[in-house]
């Protein structure tokens, strides 16, 4: 089938499947793509820095648009509603990246910030396809796991009072939502942070706004939190590089940019994109190995390290965007 597809330049390892699929494949920087870029275009597949509404799609020929990601907050799902657009999401594409993430930071929080895991409290805000993983690596780690997801709501959850009052880690894996009993923008405010009862550590791999990030600042200073670890920041890629000095780990947006977790991704938006049209597919997209002469030890940290992340970002927050952009090789197993 011709059609015509405007890409993500920063979508990996998508190149060779979609030239099987169309020589009509436009990359480009996802936070340039314009009006004029999609005009003439079939489909889109995109990532966060895209938005997908009406000021970017009126007009167009775009009948599909595929998001290589969990989160679709960037999609004006009404506006495609309306103009008859379909689209897709990659729900659950990296979990297991964001968990092997928090897995790490946990390790190096009991190494370098007197954690003790086991027997520690993990308080998981969200359960769903991250969040699950979450919670058992914290079993994995001998925590004991308390889980709010008031939308779940099912039996053995706990309020957030529960999770304010016992956690010594509390950890966010929720969507961004503006509004409704449930909304999520600044859950964790001054209020938040005034009411934890056992200076917990805080961890935030979900949206930026999630964390309202200057009363974290207020909160580090004033000891109501241990130590930080912050992967999603408000105003990205203008970060606030005080909050930045202060946290233990505060890397650029990355904890689910596993090649596994990009590769799960580009098959997901492959997948949504050759059903929609109804066109073969063009077959699975490994991930690439290790490099030759890898020999894993068995410490989870040789795998993935965020602090490598951390120290890069601390050096040039300037560079937040090529950092995620540019991400080197990070592989979930040392196996494949």
């Amino acid at each position: 089938m011709d059609i015509k597809l405007v890409i993500d330049d920063k979508i990996p390892y998508i190149r060779e499947a979609i030239a099987k699929i169309t020589p009509r494949a436009v990359y480009k920087r996802g936070a340039d793509i314009a009006a004029a870029d999609v005009r003439d275009a079939d489909a889109l597949i995109v990532r966060t820095r895209t938005r997908c509404d009406e000021r970017l799609l009126a007009g167009s020929r775009v009948r599909f648009v595929a998001t290589a990601t969990i989160g679709f907050d960037h999609i004006d799902t009404g506006y495609l509603a309306r103009a008859g657009i379909s689209w897709a999401n990659c729900p659950g594409c990296n979990a297991a990246s964001v968990a092997q993430y928090v897995r790490s930071a946990l390790l190096l929080l009991q190494r370098d910030c007197g954690l003790s895991l086991p027997g520690a409290t993990l308080g998981v805000v969200g359960c769903g396809h991250v969040g699950s993983r979450v919670c058992g690596v914290g079993r994995e780690l001998g925590m004991r796991v308390l889980v709010c997801d008031p939308p779940v709501g099912a039996p053995g959850y706990v309020g957030m009072d529960v999770i304010e009052r016992e956690a010594d880690v509390v950890t966010f894996h929720v969507p961004l939502t503006e509004g409704g009993p449930y909304a999520t923008r600044h859950m964790a405010d001054a209020s938040f942070f005034a009411r934890l009862a056992r200076r917990p550590f805080l961890v935030n791999t979900s949206r930026g706004a999630v964390v309202d990030n200057e009363a974290l600042k207020s909160a580090l200073h004033h000891g109501l939190v241990r130590q930080a670890v912050i992967d999603t920041w408000e105003h990205e890629p203008l970060i606030d590089t005080e909050l930045l000095s202060m946290v233990y780990i505060g890397t650029p947006h990355i904890a689910g940019y596993s090649a596994d977790g990009k590769v799960n991704a580009d098959n997901m938006a492959i997948d949504a994109l050759c059903r929609y049209f109804g066109i073969e597919n063009p077959g699975r997209i490994v991930p690439p190995p290790l490099p030759a002469g890898f020999c894993y030890s068995g410490d989870p940290l040789q795998l993935y390290n965020p602090l490598d992340d951390s120290a890069r970002l601390k050096q040039r927050p300037d560079l937040f965007e090529d950092l995620r952009g540019n991400y080197p090789l990070r592989r979930e197993s040392w196996e494949g």
